[in-house]
């Protein structure tokens, strides 16, 4: 078991604090923010921390971390508080639900990984990804950091996931297929061949939307 803190106090963190309280052996003992946001001390019973000062609080040598943040900013908002605390000197956990499928993956550290996922066999995820619920996750594929996967969204087998990507939900990703870095595929929209970094696409079949940025955009 280790003892928890938890980056953030919205929503998220408050469903992170409910699933390690209720689906995991770890304990949460305090949330913790960057301090010009801090408008309460407590959030869900437990103290709230400078993120500056954090570990002169809970002790990295002590305490573990879980920064289970949104996709804003293509991830990289999430990425930017993951590295600084690595920097601080703390080790993560990973939140995978006892009600997800897995066959023996090899998952990294501080990802968010919700009930009613099926992984299938031969598929590697990096560090820090979200996966919220009922996703399919086909065989044989590779989904590296930083990497957010909404709901109900389908990733056939043999497909490469690039850092910083974002699925909308009920989004289909065929076969084989790369996807590139940071694109974000729109709700509902079907990728059929390789995509472009940083691109947007929607539609079935999906079409890069011309002119615009997914790290602009969202």
């Amino acid at each position: 078991m280790a003892k928890i803190i938890i980056f953030g106090v919205l929503d998220t963190a408050e469903l992170a604090h409910y699933y390690l309280t209720h689906d995991s052996e770890h304990e949460v003992v305090a949330f913790t923010i960057n301090r010009q946001y801090i408008e309460n001390e407590n959030f869900k019973g437990l103290p709230v921390v400078a993120f500056e000062d954090i570990e002169t609080v809970f002790s990295p040598a002590e305490y573990s971390f879980f920064a289970p943040m949104t996709g804003r900013n293509m991830n990289r908002n999430r990425e930017s508080i993951y590295n600084q605390a690595k920097a601080k000197g703390y080790p993560f956990i990973s939140y995978i639900s006892s009600k997800a499928t897995l066959f023996d993956n090899v998952i990294g550290e501080n990802c968010f990984i919700l009930e009613d996922n099926t992984i299938q066999p031969f598929t590697t995820i990096g560090n820090n990804v979200v996966m919220w619920s009922g996703n399919h996750i086909g065989h044989h594929g590779q989904i590296n950091d930083h990497v957010f996967f909404t709901s109900h969204v389908v990733l056939s087998g043999h497909c490469v996931v690039e850092s910083y990507s974002f699925f909308g939900v009920n989004s289909t990703i065929r076969d084989y297929t790369r996807i590139a870095q940071g694109t974000l595929v729109g709700m509902a929209s079907a990728i059929t061949k390789e995509t472009e970094e940083w691109g947007i696409y929607i539609g079935n079949p999906a079409k890069k939307v011309p002119g615009k940025l997914s790290h602009e955009a969202y």
